[in-house]
C-alpha cells in the first residue's frame, strides 16, 4: 500500500503488519550488526530493554514521523537524530515506556496517541534491545522540548522514509579501527542514521519487504 493512501486505510493496514501491544515482539530482531556483523566485537552479552515511539502524524501530504535531535550536552549520541524513547524502567511494558519517554522528552500528552502495535525489536551496539512502538498522533497536540535531552523537534514524511531509494548505506571507521556499516536517510538538511535509520528500515521491511504480501 502506498504511504500516501487514505489515512483510514493506511492506519488499518499498518496495524495489521505489527505485533500486538500486549506482548513482546514475535519478529526477529534487526540490529546494528546487520550490515557488518563484526562491527562491534566487544558487544555486551546482557542487553538492556528500551522502547521508542514511532509517532505517525496525519498531514495534508500524508503521514509524517515525529523525530528529535538530541541535545548537544548529552554524554552519548550527542546531536544525533532520534525517535522519542529511552530505557525501560522495572515493571514497565514497551508501550508504557514509549509514551512516558515521549511525554518527558517532547511534552507529547499520551491522550493524543493511539497505539497500533510493535515493530521489529532492534539490537544496538551499545547494549540495548529497543522495541519500536508505532502510534498515530491525533490532531490538536502541542510539543515542548526538554532542553536537557532534546535540541529540536521536527517531522519527516513517512513516504520518504519508507522509500528504499532513500535508504543509503554508509560506512565509518570507529576509534578502535573497526569499520561500521549502517543505514542512513538524508532529508533536506537532516542526516538520519545509525539505530534510528535501522529501526525505520526494519519497519519498511515489515510493511513493504519482499516477504510481505
Amino acid at each position: 500500500m502506498s504511504p500516501n493512501a487514505p489515512p483510514d486505510e493506511m492506519r488499518e493496514w499498518i496495524a495489521g503488519h505489527l505485533d500486538p501491544l500486549d506482548g513482546e515482539p514475535a519478529s526477529t530482531a534487526a540490529s546494528d550488526f546487520d550490515l557488518g556483523p563484526n562491527a562491534f566485537p566487544n558487544e555486551p552479552v546482557s542487553l538492556k530493554p528500551a522502547a521508542v515511539l514511532v509517532g505517525l502524524i496525519e498531514r495534508p501530504h500524508g503521514y509524517s514521523v515525529l523525530l528529535t535531535r538530541r541535545a548537544d550536552t548529552l554524554r552519548s549520541h550527542t546531536g544525533q537524530i532520534a525517535l522519542p524513547g529511552g530505557r525501560t524502567d522495572p515493571g514497565e511494558t514497551s508501550p508504557v515506556t514509549a509514551l512516558r519517554e515521549a511525554h518527558e522528552e517532547v511534552g507529547l500528552a499520551p491522550d493524543f496517541v493511539s497505539l497500533a502495535g510493535l515493530s521489529s525489536p532492534y539490537r544496538t551496539g551499545t547494549g540495548f534491545l529497543v522495541t519500536p512502538v508505532v502510534g498515530f498522533i491525533q490532531p490538536g497536540f502541542s510539543l515542548t522540548p526538554n532542553p536537557a535531552e532534546v535540541a529540536d523537534i521536527f517531522e519527516t514524511p513517512f513516504g520518504f522514509l519508507m522509500d528504499p531509494a532513500n535508504h543509503e548505506r554508509h560506512e565509518r571507521q570507529g576509534p578502535d579501527g573497526q569499520l561500521r556499516r549502517f543505514y542512513a536517510m538524508t532529508h533536506e538538511d537532516r542526516f538520519i542514521w545509525g539505530a534510528t535509520a535501522g529501526m525505520l528500515r526494519a519497519l519498511y521491511d515489515r510493511l513493504y519487504g519482499a516477504a510481505v504480501a
